[in-house]
């Protein structure tokens, strides 16, 4: 008998047994889940909506590193069912209070002693617009530790369709232009990736609460099918667990179109409640910078002659921002370590040590009488054994300064985190998202709360919805953001923007730095911008923190593009996307959280297009004078005619409508003030 045939024997016999399964439902039925064992006892779970099959039969389980895998001989010994609807408060966000409503089962699978005798459990979470699952691996005998090589998870998308994604494991991290191709086109791509089957329903994969794992990459196995594979460790498993634990949630949103995609909670619920209490010491604001001026290459972040961190400069810019009600100024290159080569290099840096030029606590008092809050630059050049060694003497400098905010920096090609070795002295070499630099950024962020310090990253781990349960987190880069106009050639396309709506800031709010006016970057660079989308970036592209990021003088020359960013909001009541498609446009309304007023405006891709914009939005039996700021006649970002605006006053009232032409690569921002 051969290899072959003396294996399909078990196999034979385990086919002949009983295939239990069981099913649950969304609150509204319309989300079917079916979670079973294949005729080779693997773990299955398949989802359908309104009848129609969305993900196939999609295998569960675990290869580990130094014992035979959980991924055969399971049985289904039993489930229990739940369910939940409340409605929790955010103390600062898209909006103010989220409903939590789903349907539960936790399922309890066990293999045969012959392979391994394991046990593990899965929780669903099934809600009206997604799903949500984790692994639960509980205490047992069989094992005290789980090694894991990889994850055996499976997304096997049942329908044909449109994918927007970037690659996952590239030396830029997540600082990429998204690419969109036919679903079974893509490689392996970080998360969230966003799909539009061919019947219009749209689907985000991506995960939440990643705390103490490796991210995922979503690999492409064929055809519609995907696979979860493991961000990379330098010890082996690629994540090592001591039992009990729960591994992060793996996601799925669930939409018929793209606003339902958008307005769309999911990975929010799935993390825990509020673990730091009251943050209310944290305020969204806006803010300027002494930053522009290195990215273009003006200043540097080294001392010498062109340094920017100086300390007339940053009470020349704390001048401007009290004058024109920002609430912070970021100052980069402040403190020492950056001379020489310091981008992968960061055993350099000092983040309690200012540089010559630079009086670390004149500035702070300057800004603290101003009114304006000073936020601190700490750069690791992705060296985090330097960075944890002083960060707590860094938070508590920075606290009795009266600093409550601090931008972090990992510039460090993927794969390219210094982490403390096993013996003093000693580094390893980690990713980006792996198991260790996750657990790095939490650390940071609970040791920053005790200090009252919110933390802005970039360089980051991707945003997993971990702002519920800690607060001041407040925002991530981790996308291509403004910088990138400025460099030439790498420059973002015009439907960049229109295209991080849909995908990146699925995940979390980020630090773009919009507000680039006048739309030139190093040397005069063009931008794929219109005046008018400048603006319209502050209603599309969400964060707590907004930056107006173009040189102060540069920013004066503009009052009435200034006036608006000033008073834009950096915090809503309520979100909606009322007009938008992947990758081409998308126009929201916020409502202020502090007011009345309301606020519209989006972006736009590379094709002029004309929107009819419904005001249902707005609170019956009330007239609203609206400052409209559009593209003017003529406006196309491939033309000096970017600059050309058009800004009006008129009266709307619920339910009226307006024609809103948007030129290519332009957008717009509608500010809306009860009373006429």
């Amino acid at each position: 008998m051969g290899a072959a045939a003396a294996f399909a024997l078990p196999l034979a016999a385990y086919a002949q047994d009983a295939q239990p399964s069981v099913t649950a439902t969304s609150p509204d039925g319309s989300i079917v889940l079916t979670v079973s064992t294949d005729n080779d006892q693997r773990p299955t779970y398949s989802i359908s909506r309104k009848g129609k099959l969305l993900i196939a039969p999609s295998k569960l389980g675990f290869l580990l590193t130094d014992a035979i895998a959980m991924e055969r001989g399971f049985a289904i010994t039993g489930s229990e069912k739940a369910s939940a609807d409340t409605t929790w408060e955010q103390p600062w966000g898209e909006s103010r209070y989220v409903r939590d409503h789903h349907n539960e089962i936790l399922v309890h699978f066990k293999q045969s002693a012959d392979w391994g005798g394991r046990l593990m459990d899965v929780r669903f979470r099934l809600f009206d617009n997604g799903v949500g699952f984790r692994y639960e691996i509980p205490k047992q005998p069989a094992m005290t530790t789980m090694n894991i090589a990889d994850e055996i998870t499976e997304f096997d998308v049942a329908s044909k369709g449109t994918a927007w994604w970037i690659p996952g494991g590239e030396w830029n991290r997540y600082e990429q232009i998204y690419q969109k191709t036919p679903i079974d086109c893509v490689s392996t791509a970080h998360t969230p990736v966003t799909m539009r089957l061919d019947d219009g329903t749209h689907l985000s994969f991506h995960e939440a609460a990643l705390v103490d794992y490796s991210g995922y990459w979503l690999k492409h196995v064929t055809g519609g099918l995907f696979r979860t594979t493991l961000a990379p460790s330098p010890d082996g498993p690629r994540v090592s667990r001591k039992l009990p634990f729960d591994t992060p949630w793996r996601t799925i949103r669930i939409a018929p179109d793209a606003a339902g995609l958008v307005e769309n909670n999911l990975e929010l619920n799935l993390n825990e409640p509020n673990k730091e209490g009251d943050v209310s010491w944290f305020k969204p604001m806006k803010y300027v910078g002494i930053w522009w001026g290195m990215i273009t290459g003006k200043w540097t972040w080294a001392e010498g002659p062109k340094h920017g961190a100086t300390t007339e400069r940053a009470m020349k810019t704390i001048d401007f921002a009290a004058k024109h009600h920002f609430g912070g100024v970021l100052v980069e290159g402040w403190n020492r370590g950056w001379n020489g080569n310091w981008l992968g290099h960061g055993d350099q840096f000092s983040f309690t040590r200012a540089t010559p030029d630079f009086d670390l606590d004149k500035v702070a008092a300057y800004a603290k009488k101003k009114g304006v809050q000073l936020i601190g630059h700490n750069e690791t050049g992705g060296d985090i054994a330097n960075y944890e060694a002083q960060m707590e003497d860094a938070f508590r400098l920075y606290h009795s300064l009266g600093m409550n905010s601090v931008k972090t920096g990992y510039v460090a090609d993927a794969g390219g985190i210094n982490a403390p070795g096993d013996k003093p002295g000693t580094i390893k070499m980690e990713w980006h998202d792996g198991q260790r630099n996750v657990e790095h950024h939490l650390k940071v962020v609970k040791m920053a709360a005790r200090y009252h310090i919110a933390i802005d990253s970039h360089e980051p781990v991707k945003d997993t919805g971990l702002r519920r349960t800690y607060p001041n987190w407040i925002d991530r880069e981790g996308a291509r953001g403004m910088e990138y106009n400025s460099w030439g050639k790498f420059a973002n396309p015009p439907g960049h923007e229109a295209t991080l709506v849909y995908t990146r800031m699925l995940s979390g709010p980020m630090d773009f730095t919009p507000g680039v006016l006048t739309l030139e970057g190093a040397n005069g660079v063009p931008m794929a911008s219109t005046l008018a989308k400048q603006l319209g970036l502050y209603l599309a592209i969400y964060s707590p923190i907004q930056m107006a990021a173009d040189f102060t003088d540069n920013l004066a020359k503009f009052p009435k593009e200034l006036d608006f960013i000033s008073r834009v909001p950096a915090n809503w009541s309520e979100s909606h996307l009322i007009a938008g498609s992947v990758g081409e446009y998308a126009i929201f309304a916020r409502k202020d959280r502090n007011s009345d007023d309301w606020y519209l405006g989006g972006v736009n891709d590379a094709d002029q297009r004309t929107l009819t914009l419904n005001f249902d939005f707005l609170d019956p039996g009330k007239t609203y004078t609206a400052t409209i700021y559009k593209d003017g006649e003529g406006a196309t970002y491939l033309t000096d005619a970017r600059h050309r605006i058009a800004i009006e006053t008129r009266t709307f009232r619920k339910g009226d409508t307006y024609k809103l032409w948007l030129a290519p690569g332009g957008g717009a921002a509608i500010r809306l003030h009860p009373g006429k």
